[in-house]
């Protein structure tokens, strides 16, 4: 890498004059990735997913509960990328409406090289009815009837991956454009964070000298703390909302 050296020369004991030298360096890049054994699909763009399920003509559209625990606690196994490249997860439980499929899809649909990268969709499609009763209806009268359809997401769960003859520094500006506008906390990936991340954990816990953890306080109802907590802090320590 070519740089300039800057030096000054004295005539007389009094002028300075400053002179510039020519100085040129080595640098050393890593070298390319090998992405050889990578092959790009027909198609590597998202499918479009459908607004509601598809039910047999015999049977009666079921309606659902909230069903929050379809949220809570961590993804264990869908937490892994296929393809072991780039992806974006979520930081803790959620849902998605059709409406971010759609943004997903035309988001990264816009932005790919679809020469060299193509997408894969980590999630079902809207599924769980939503039911909601009308502006100003009445109390009673039974549930009401179905407004939209979700897709439920727990923590660590991958969303979406992105492959292909690329690199990270390449597609992560156009991930982040995506997890930041999902409905809950999103960050994108790749193999490597996910493997600093999985040591992190294990690394907090087989250091961590204080023997009294939270999980320790429940498991032996120091205090008689149980009758404080929620049925999900029971099982899950407090480490999901």
């Amino acid at each position: 890498m070519a740089g300039v050296i800057k030096s000054c020369l004295r005539l007389n004991g009094k002028t300075f004059i400053p002179l510039s030298v020519q100085a040129a360096g080595v640098k050393y890049f890593p070298p390319p990735n090998d992405y050889s054994g990578i092959e790009i699909p027909e198609k590597p763009r998202l499918t479009v997913v459908p607004r509601t399920p598809t039910y047999s003509a015999n049977v009666r559209t079921p309606r659902m509960n909230k069903c929050l625990n379809y949220m809570r606690g961590p993804e264990l196994i869908h937490d892994k990328l296929l393809h072991e490249q780039y992806g974006i997860i979520a930081l803790h439980g959620g849902r998605l409406k059709y409406g971010h499929f759609e943004m997903i899809r035309n988001t990264l649909g816009r932005k790919i090289d679809m020469k060299r990268m193509f997408l894969v969709w980590r999630v079902d499609p809207p599924w769980q009815p939503i039911t909601r009763k009308s502006q100003g209806a009445r109390m009673g009268g039974g549930k009401g009837n179905i407004h939209h359809y979700v897709s439920p997401v727990k923590a660590n769960r991958v969303i979406v991956e992105l492959a292909g003859k690329c690199d990270f520094e390449e597609v992560k500006p156009m991930l982040e454009i995506v997890a930041h506008i999902l409905p809950f906390k999103a960050m994108v990936v790749n193999q490597k964070i996910l493997e600093e991340r999985a040591a992190a954990v294990e690394r907090e816990e087989k250091e961590n000298i204080n023997r009294y953890t939270l999980k320790y306080l429940i498991q032996n109802n120091i205090q008689n703390c149980r009758r404080e907590f929620r049925q999900i802090d029971l099982q899950y320590f407090g480490k999901y909302v």
